[in-house]
């Protein structure tokens, strides 16, 4: 029997395994080899046969992991040799998931390629939280921005967003916080408020408000880490637990 090689991306959402799309959990099911990243629950890959082949391919900072060159290669071995490889990502595939660049490198090799969208953490958390990202007459648009560029430095378009009214959601930011902080300081934003959310939509969630001058300790106090989100804009004191911190900055 030929063998079909197909690799299909399939977003698995922001965390809890019951945001992934009816179509998701269907490819998981069909899948010979699954190649899946650190940010996908696991409950998921019991949705696949049971001689499905299953390969953690995670990457994490200052972490050993694999390489985008490997899991590249990977996915058209795995392809060639079995059949139906699904590439499972947390989040949406094409959303600072690299997801574009495993499709061109797939399609050199004359391999059918397929998409199935996942919900992104820079709306799906925030949905969750009941916080929204653009309301009238508060926040007419939003940026997505990567925290880190390819170098690890800082992106530019940072600079950019912090210069206009619209909600800012940093994916990947975490670790540079404080500099992030530092370009809203410098243009005067000492009290736009300001959210973290770690871990989202898991049982172990962590959201931590504050405003751009005191969010630095509010982080240390709660003992935030990653993976988490930055949401940054004036929408954030739309949140129910925000009156709070208001109440305590002017308390100081």
């Amino acid at each position: 029997m030929s063998i079909k090689a197909k690799v299909t991306l399939v977003g698995a959402g922001p965390g809890d395994p019951d945001l992934i799309s009816l179509k998701g959990i269907k490819a998981i099911e069909k899948a010979d080899v699954i190649l899946y990243d650190a940010l996908v629950n696991e409950e998921l890959l019991d949705y696949a046969q049971a001689e499905c082949i299953k390969i953690y391919v995670g990457k994490r900072a200052e972490q050993l992991s694999t390489s985008q060159d490997e899991i590249n290669r990977l996915l058209v071995d795995y392809a060639l040799n079995y059949g139906h490889v699904v590439r499972l990502k947390g989040g949406d595939p094409f959303v600072f998931g690299r997801g574009g660049e495993e499709i061109d490198y797939v399609q050199q090799y004359g391999i059918e390629t397929a998409v199935v969208p996942g919900i992104s953490s820079a709306i799906g958390l925030t949905g969750l939280q009941q916080l929204p990202l653009t309301y009238r007459g508060i926040s007419e648009s939003f940026w997505v921005i990567t925290g880190s560029k390819s170098d690890g430095s800082l992106s530019t378009d940072l600079y950019l967003a912090a210069e206009s009214k619209a909600t800012v959601v940093v994916l990947m930011g975490y670790g540079k916080l404080a500099e992030i902080v530092e370009i809203y300081r410098q243009r005067n934003l000492h009290n736009l408020p300001i959210t973290l959310i770690q871990n989202g939509s898991l049982p172990n969630e962590k959201v931590v408000m504050g405003t751009i001058d005191n969010i630095l300790d509010e982080s240390t106090e709660k003992r935030v880490g990653v993976p988490a989100i930055i949401v940054i804009g004036e929408v954030v004191a739309k949140h129910r637990s925000f009156q709070h911190i208001k109440e305590k900055a002017l308390a100081l």
